[in-house]
């Protein structure tokens, strides 16, 4: 094997590593891609009889490339039309008993798949680009403390300061809040399907927060929708609006039960959250922006 071909062999072992940091830094399938095609230009690049561990090498050049296309996209956002959510993307890889027991350290509380739930993405895009980057990089890859003070230009007690306060606030947001299950949202498609609005109502906690985000191509409601009774109308007036070849399927989506909707090239993802103590519905989030959902009907491979 010539040297090119033992650097593509030891990217391409990482590739998948690396798209699950880009994206979880991100929520954004493109830009997660881009970020590692970027980090493999880099690797080309490079003197690797320098590189002793290329691991932590791709781990700093991804995590830096990651942290200056979130201050980018951030800046993008302020122009956005309506809410703007997280990439959904469809669960086309696992990441095993072995891996999780390899990555997980003592500090950590949260596991590579609950971090794919949207919801949680949405709880993470909360945090400014450092405070992100530092909680994906240390919860949920183990990455040493002094590898990621590299990556960041921060000191390692810097980094472990700034890893704690990201790990409370994602407590706080996460609350008692975990995706809807497969039962749950069986009986809310089937209320939507036969047009049921109250029944509808009667799944949905009464600090229901419905998120939609259209983008500039697709009609959608810019601001959140709250109130049970609003929240019933517009799932309702969604569904009757799907043509009759169309369809809905209740799909694996970020690690958790999903409601997708399709309608020949068109794709809407629904996801769910319930309370933990009485397992109303409290948070929807209704992903329709055609750039955005791309993830749902291909495969990514991450970690």
């Amino acid at each position: 094997m010539d040297a090119v071909d033992d650097m593509d062999e030891t990217f391409e072992s990482e590739r998948a590593r690396l798209t699950g940091i880009a994206y979880r830094i991100l929520s954004s399938v493109t830009d997660a891609e881009d970020v590692v095609q970027d980090a493999w230009m880099t690797w080309e690049r490079c003197d690797r009889d320098e590189i002793r561990n290329p691991a932590a090498w791709l781990t700093t050049v991804t995590s830096r490339l990651a942290i200056d296309q979130l201050r980018a996209q951030r800046r993008r956002r302020e122009d956005y039309v309506g809410p703007w959510l997280p990439d959904p993307i469809a669960t086309a890889f696992a990441v095993t008993t072995d891996t999780q027991a390899h990555l997980r350290g003592p500090e950590q509380s949260f596991d590579l798949v609950e971090s794919l739930e949207l919801g949680f993405l949405v709880v993470l895009d909360a945090l400014g680009p450092l405070e992100r980057a530092v909680f994906v990089l240390a919860d949920l890859f183990a990455v040493p403390y002094a590898e990621i003070a590299v990556a960041t230009d921060r000191t390692p007690e810097a980094c472990r300061q700034i890893a704690s306060r990201a790990r409370r606030k994602v407590r706080d947001g996460r609350a008692d809040r975990r995706p809807a299950d497969e039962g749950l949202l069986g009986d809310l498609v089937g209320a939507i399907a036969l047009g049921d609005a109250e029944r509808v109502i009667s799944l949905l906690s009464p600090d229901i927060v419905l998120l939609s985000d259209g983008g500039p191509l697709r009609h959608a409601a810019r601001r959140p929708v709250v109130h049970p009774d609003r929240v019933a109308r517009l799932l309702v007036n969604l569904s009757s609006r799907l043509p009759v070849d169309g369809s809905i399927a209740i799909e694996q989506v970020n690690g958790a039960p999903a409601l997708v909707l399709r309608n020949g090239a068109d794709t809407i993802a629904v996801s769910a959250e319930r309370r933990s103590i009485d397992g109303a519905i409290e948070r929807i989030h209704l992903m329709m922006n055609p750039d955005k959902v791309i993830g749902v009907d291909r495969r990514v491979d991450l970690i």
